[in-house]
This record gives C-alpha cells, sequence and structure tokens, in this order.
C-alpha cells in the first residue's frame, strides 16, 4: 500500500490516499471516530476522481468493519480467517444525490471547493451496536498473526459493486473507532464481602473502594482496602490486582481474565484485628509487553497504542 499522505493546512491535517493507477483519491479530515455512548462520530470525506480515464465505469465508496483472526494471507480450504461485522457500500460518481445533500461538515465544504468538479463527498454513520477497534497482542512468536477488530474506508471503480475489485483501482485507508467515557465525579465504586469459616463463630469482611469511576490511560489507580477480621484465623499476605476480562463472541463465548497490574504485600491482619490502608496500581501496556492475547487498543499502522479501554 501507498503511505498515507498529510497535506497541512493552518489548522487541519487532510489525510490523502491515492489508487496505483491515479484514478481515486481519498480525503479525509481524521482517521479517529470517537463513539461517545449515545452517539458516534460519523465518518465523513472527499474522493477525486480522474474521469478523463473512467471510461463508463462508476465508483463506489466503502465502509467496513471486519474481526480478523489467523494470519493476513490465511486461507484454508477457501476459508479466510476473517469475518465482515458491517459493510456498507455507496455510489458516488454517477451522482444520486446533489453534492450539498452529501456535504454534512465544513472540512467537506473546504476540500470541495478547494479540489474542484472532481470531488465528491461521501459520508457513512455507524450503526450503534458495533465494537470498538481493539487487537490482541500476540506473542513474541505469533508472527504475521493477528486477532483484531478493524475498520477501513475503501474507494474502488469497476461497472457495478459486485464484480472483482481491481487493486490498481481502489485505494484503502484504515480507520479507527475509539471508545470515550465522560467522567461521572458522582459515582464511587465501593464493593464489600464477607466470608465465613470453618470452626470460627465470626466471618470476615472485606471492603474494597476506588475514588471514582473513570480512569483514563496512564493514570494510576489508588485502592483503599479496608478488612476487620473478627474471625479466628490470621489473615497474611494482602494483594491487589486490576484483571482485565475479555469476551470473543465469534463461534463460542470466550472469556480471558488477565491480571494487567498487581502488588503483593506482606500485610497481615491478625484475628480480632481490622486493617485500611491505600495501595497504588498502574495498569500499564508498558509492564505487559509481549504478554499473548491482551486486549489493545487499535492502533494505525505501528504507532504506539495502550490497554484496550473499557466497552461502555
Amino acid at each position: 500500500n501507498d503511505p498515507v499522505g498529510k497535506t497541512n493546512h493552518p489548522k487541519h491535517v487532510v489525510f490523502k490516499k491515492v489508487s496505483k493507477d491515479k484514478l481515486v483519491a481519498v480525503y479525509m479530515a481524521k482517521r479517529d471516530f470517537v463513539d461517545h455512548c449515545d452517539f458516534v462520530d460519523p465518518v465523513d470525506g472527499v474522493i477525486v476522481i480522474d474521469q478523463g480515464q473512467l471510461k463508463g465505469k462508476k465508483v463506489y465508496v466503502m465502509l467496513s468493519c471486519t474481526f480478523r483472526y489467523g494470519r493476513q494471507d490465511m486461507d484454508v480450504m477457501g476459508v479466510a480467517f476473517r469475518r465482515d461485522l458491517f459493510v456498507v457500500t455507496r455510489q458516488v460518481y454517477p451522482e444520486l444525490q446533489d453534492k450539498e445533500k452529501l456535504t454534512h461538515t465544513k472540512v467537506q465544504q473546504k476540500l470541495l471547493h478547494k479540489l474542484g468538479d472532481n470531488a465528491f463527498p461521501f459520508f457513512f454513520e455507524f450503526p450503534d451496536n458495533l465494537p470498538c477497534s481493539i487487537a490482541l497482542q500476540p506473542g513474541p512468536s505469533d508472527v504475521g498473526k493477528k486477532c483484531a477488530v478493524e475498520f477501513e474506508v475503501k474507494a474502488f471503480c469497476c461497472e457495478n459493486q459486485d464484480e472483482k475489485i481491481n487493486k490498481q483501482s481502489s485505494v484503502r485507508l484504515t480507520i479507527r473507532k475509539i471508545q470515550f467515557s465522560p467522567e461521572n465525579s458522582k459515582l464511587v465504586p465501593v464493593a464489600e464481602t464477607t466470608f465465613e469459616f470453618l470452626m470460627s463463630e465470626k466471618p470476615l469482611h472485606l471492603k474494597l473502594s476506588l475514588p471514582k469511576e473513570t480512569f483514563y490511560h496512564g493514570e494510576p489507580i489508588p485502592v483503599t482496602v479496608e478488612i476487620t477480621n473478627s474471625s479466628s484465623r490470621n489473615i497474611k499476605d494482602i494483594s491487589v490486582s486490576v484483571e482485565q476480562v475479555t469476551n470473543i463472541v465469534l463461534y463460542s463465548n470466550d472469556k480471558y481474565v488477565k491480571s494487567v497490574a498487581k502488588e503483593e504485600t506482606s500485610d497481615s491482619v491478625p484475628s480480632g484485628t481490622s486493617l485500611k490502608k491505600d495501595y497504588t496500581l498502574y495498569p500499564l501496556l508498558a509492564h505487559n509487553k509481549d504478554r499473548r492475547g491482551l486486549a489493545l487498543d487499535g492502533r494505525l499502522k505501528h504507532e504506539d497504542t495502550n490497554l484496550a479501554s473499557s466497552s461502555m
């Protein structure tokens, strides 16, 4: 694939990618689209067409969400290791609607004004139920293997949209759907539980609390632990951890639980005593490199990412 070009305006970066035969080019003002829980940023951009080369063909643009679970080039007995979760295709040229009706953003207006009569707008809205861009971290020996949810905008030209696409006349741009969670300062998460022991009249009471519900990547998590040990047992070696729970719903509902930050202590609570103590946990990808199967936020090319954001 050609590298994605960036055109810098005083305020905007515009991403540009051209097909090998220079027939179609895609221009987009951003590649990250935010899921705000109650709505998702729409996907918009502009296609530029070399009408002299078209020779009666039509131009289409496609938005797709794919679940990939194997090597990119793997194909066993005609079964590709990928499943399309969502695909929608729109005809861009010849136009089925006026440009004004398909122009929804100021960036589109500016691009259409700058790029002239051969530029045509496109606009997509995500359905409600799609996952965000996510990838499972491969192990050190998993070369080329990939398990990921990926989003892509693809422009291509052909006689009709069902025929095989000529790679020379098509262009693909990877985009991301990312989760954003507004901070709710009113919610203070607390969990409590009681353990009953055999041969012990009274129980052990355990309480765990956090100062807030939402933490952003790189932010430490302070945890308050309160233990009241009324039992006859002595409690020792307290450990506190953050766990990542990943549900993969493909053929069977697989669930993976992995600790991403852990503090192991020699703190003890002898029988008949209590303890209240603060611990700090750092759930960072930097501390979990090369751990196979951890869920990460999707990435564009090879730039750094982080542990996957919680799905809202």
